[in-house]
């Protein structure tokens, strides 16, 4: 029997509020109804596709798998239609907007700090919002629709993202000026071996760009530290805990005051990371995500022009 794929507004609004909440009581308190609208609204949900979209337990709602589908789906569809109510604004000549932004923690530090505060010069009446999440979840989030953008290093070629924008960096060790290797202006990673190391969790990306590095170097079981924050590891090397290893990124303060020193990795020619910006494929982005995704494109260019020049002034 065919579904009957009629789905209303309001049908919509109260199933993502009941999937988000995982409760109709709690999800009616939000929406300022009664509980039995929203439950009758996911009744007739349930009818018109065929199937339970929550299984119904002591401890909440869950989502079936027919629930999940339907989640993406609405997921979608509530994004696009905010985007549309903003482009509507912007016909309207009210420079209005917003764009939401995944990305990953190093990166927040000083590259979007200053991206965002050009944007906001430019389309002051334009919000931005920012998520922070591994790297290994950011395509998800451009998919389903939770964010517009993702920008993140070495995400691996997804069917459903398009590349808008990529920056090649250099990654190095991160040592204080007075560590034994910081005289020097770049390094192998043999010779930092012979200290101690803080390495990066496997699910950062910095750690599979020295996966293999680490294989051959015989690094024994664990570093001194393994650590899932970059900023952590930036701090221990700040104390004298250590060597980590991460490109410029998230330390350029730090730099600046030479309170740290970035030396590049020399093995194999030097070790790249690719810092990509990511949207869904097919997909229109707004007027206001375009200008924010041009500006970003434009900062990592420009940064990667940079980085290319001091490495030529190491001689």
């Amino acid at each position: 029997m065919a579904r009957r794929l009629k789905f209303h507004s309001v049908a919509v609004t109260y199933f993502d509020m009941v999937r988000r909440c995982e409760s109709i009581r709690e999800a009616a308190r939000r929406l300022n109804v009664a509980s039995s609208a929203v439950n009758r609204q996911i009744l007739k949900l349930e009818d018109d596709i065929g199937a339970p979209l929550f299984d119904r337990l002591n401890s909440g709602l869950r989502l079936t798998p027919a629930g999940e589908l339907f989640a993406r789906h609405i997921g979608v569809v509530l994004h696009d239609v905010e985007r549309l109510r903003a482009e509507f604004d912007a016909m309207e000549g009210l420079r209005a907007g917003h764009v939401e932004l995944v990305t990953v923690e190093t990166l927040a530090v000083d590259l979007l700090p200053t991206v965002m505060e050009i944007m906001h010069q430019r389309y002051p009446r334009v919000t931005i919002g920012v998520s922070l999440c591994g790297a290994d979840r950011i395509p998800d989030a451009i998919v389903e629709g939770a964010a517009d953008l993702g920008l993140a290093f070495a995400l691996p070629r997804h069917e459903e993202l398009q590349q808008l924008a990529l920056g090649h960096f250099r990654l190095g060790a991160i040592v204080p000026p007075g560590h034994a290797l910081g005289a020097r202006v770049q390094v192998s990673f043999g010779a930092c071996a012979d200290y101690d190391l803080i390495l990066g969790k496997p699910e950062l990306s910095t750690r599979h760009r020295l996966a293999a590095l680490l294989k051959a170097a015989n690094i024994p079981g664990k570093a001194r530290i393994e650590s899932g924050s970059l900023e952590l590891a930036k701090q221990m090397v700040l104390r004298g805990r250590g060597i980590a290893f991460q490109t410029r990124f998230g330390i350029e303060a730090q730099m600046e005051a030479k309170l740290l020193k970035m030396l590049p990795l020399t093995d194999g020619g030097g070790i790249f990371c690719d810092l990509g910006l990511y949207k869904r494929a097919g997909r229109y982005i707004p007027t206001a995500v375009d200008a924010f995704a041009r500006i970003l494109a434009d900062e990592i260019l420009l940064r990667e022009r940079q980085e290319a020049a001091d490495y030529r002034t190491l001689g």
